[in-house]
């Protein structure tokens, strides 16, 4: 096996850079004709899947939207993240975790570890504890050539009173992405991704020395738009992998609108 890093680059130099979001919303799903429902949100993520499956380098399943129907639901979640792993596209379990030690430990090993059945190809995180706090998920991460994404500069507007508050030195957004930086290049298999949001007119961080993956929320539904990456995020463009959810899953459930959808996408990633 190689390494998250490596699997990503090798599918978003085939496919493009296109993440989809699976969040079946209820009202989405009531647009598709299905009932608000476990069985309701596994139909929708797996026709969403089976379209697009050989067409995006990922998908982005959100967590809550299976776990909010219980233990049915996550079961769901299951299905959906094995469908995936058929396609070639990666898989990225959008759970946003964040705990300290035995706990986080717990956390890594349902998400990352060979075996666990909601094992995804990485995972998203929370550094609210502290970033040393997630070393867990990095130790997993690095052991079963997976990958994570540190919340480090979100798409929501709430976000900046936390993230771009000052340290003695600089930023909380930006000392995530200094040690991020730091941990990747020790480990040299740049598992450590980040999550900054697409939806700012300026970041109030630098990227330029990051050496990992950049998870972009925030394309169509909350505003930010696929022709405005490059000039966001500069050099840092090309470790960019743009995400839209409800963009996509509104044009379903009929499989051609879906891929031509995606297909518009792509178009306007490759300009």
């Amino acid at each position: 096996m190689t390494t998250y890093w490596r699997r990503l680059r090798e599918v978003v130099a085939e496919r493009g850079p296109l993440c989809v979001g699976v969040d079946p919303h209820p009202s989405l799903l009531k647009s598709w004709g299905l009932e608000a429902s476990a069985a309701g949100a596994e139909t929708c993520a797996r026709t969403l899947v089976e379209a697009l499956g050989d067409r995006v380098a990922a998908f982005k399943p959100q967590s809550a939207f299976f776990e909010a129907y219980g233990s049915a639901g996550v079961a769901a979640l299951e299905r959906v993240l094995a469908d995936i792993r058929g396609t070639g596209a990666v898989s990225i379990l959008d759970v946003k975790r964040g705990d300290i030690g035995s706990t986080m430990e717990a956390y890594a090993d349902a998400y990352l570890a060979d075996g666990s059945p909601l094992a995804a190809d990485a995972i998203t995180l929370s550094p609210y504890l502290g970033f040393g706090s997630l070393a867990p998920a990095f130790e997993r991460a690095h052991r079963y050539e997976r990958g994570v994404y540190v919340l480090a500069r979100t798409s929501n507007p709430e976000g900046s009173q936390v993230q771009l508050a000052l340290t003695t030195d600089a930023s909380v957004a930006q000392a995530i992405i200094d040690a991020a930086t730091e941990v990747n290049h020790a480990s040299r298999q740049r598992a450590i991704g980040l999550v900054v949001g697409g939806t700012h007119d300026n970041l109030g961080c630098d990227l330029s020395d990051f050496n990992g993956s950049i998870l972009v929320p925030g394309i169509g539904f909350q505003g930010g738009r696929m022709e405005d990456l490059p000039g966001l995020f500069g050099d840092a463009v090309d470790q960019v992998l743009a995400v839209v959810g409800r963009g996509v899953i509104s044009a379903g459930p009929d499989a051609g609108a879906l891929r031509a959808k995606v297909s518009e996408l792509l178009a306007v990633a490759a300009h």
